[in-house]
């Protein structure tokens, strides 16, 4: 049976790698980020026609709360469902404790976990009148573990985690589920600059900062691809995975094994 998702910070890595496995099964697809250009909307029309499943453009900032939920709202009224929901958007700023910006501090904190509450709120009315669902928050292996001049992300990730688990104990007898992937390193736009800043920063080329510096603590050496968080968030909404619930599931190269 076809399900309406919605993905948020879905029109490029990750997200939009989740929104394209989804609309291959078949899965209405709500597309989303914060810019709501013409581009925001090819990606869905691209989605829509390499798939044949029906996605749709919408834009929320998911640093505003009143947009988060009408994310939410929008989709229930116009889709008429929100079966599966991924809290994917998020950011980064890398700076020492004593030197963290405030307002970096603030905007991470609001896109990385304050929206997943808010997404989560509006939602699970609609999941409990169905008495199905299926929520999915994109952690990160800081979720589990700290890095240093990281603070914002890790205590944002931290506590998608905690989020998590408190869903999914509320929501246990329903027929909802509520887990987080939590990826290692995956070569996504966001790492993308963390390379190009690491390398100016230390003045290594591209290949050393990779394997000496950003995949450092990843004893694979190698990144997680797009399409394997994809296919983790496809086995979390699964029928298969029906028990699956208030747990995290690590797609990291080994980084949190240690």
């Amino acid at each position: 049976m076809t399900k309406v998702a919605v993905v948020t910070g879905s029109t490029s890595g990750i997200g939009l790698a989740i929104a394209e496995a989804f609309a291959e099964l078949g899965h209405t697809v709500v597309v989303n980020s914060f810019s709501d250009t013409e581009a925001d909307h090819a990606v869905a029309k691209a989605i829509a026609e390499k798939t044949g499943a029906k996605a749709v453009y919408r834009k929320a900032d998911m640093s505003r709360p009143d947009e988060c939920r009408d994310l939410i709202a929008w989709t229930a009224k116009e889709i008429g469902a929100v079966d599966i929901l991924v809290n994917n958007a998020g950011i980064q700023h890398v700076a020492p404790v004593d030197e963290f910006p405030v307002e970096q501090w603030d905007r991470i904190i609001a896109i990385n976990l304050t929206s997943a509450f808010h997404t989560t709120a509006a939602a699970l009315p609609h999941m409990k009148a169905a008495g199905w669902g299926r929520i999915v928050n994109i952690a990160s292996a800081h979720g589990l573990r700290a890095s240093p001049n990281k603070s914002a992300y890790v205590a944002a990730k931290h506590g998608v985690v905690g989020l998590t688990k408190t869903v999914a104990l509320e929501t246990a007898r329903l027929g909802i589920t509520c887990n987080a992937v939590c990826p290692g390193f995956v070569l996504t736009p966001l790492v993308e600059t963390q390379i190009g800043d690491r390398a100016k920063e230390l003045g290594l080329d591209r290949e050393t900062t990779i394997r000496d510096v950003i995949l450092e603590k990843q004893p694979s050496k190698k990144f997680a691809s797009v399409d394997e968080i994809a296919a983790a968030t496809l086995y979390l909404v699964s029928d298969g995975a029906a028990s699956v619930t208030g747990t995290t599931i690590s797609v990291d190269g080994g980084w949190t094994a240690q």
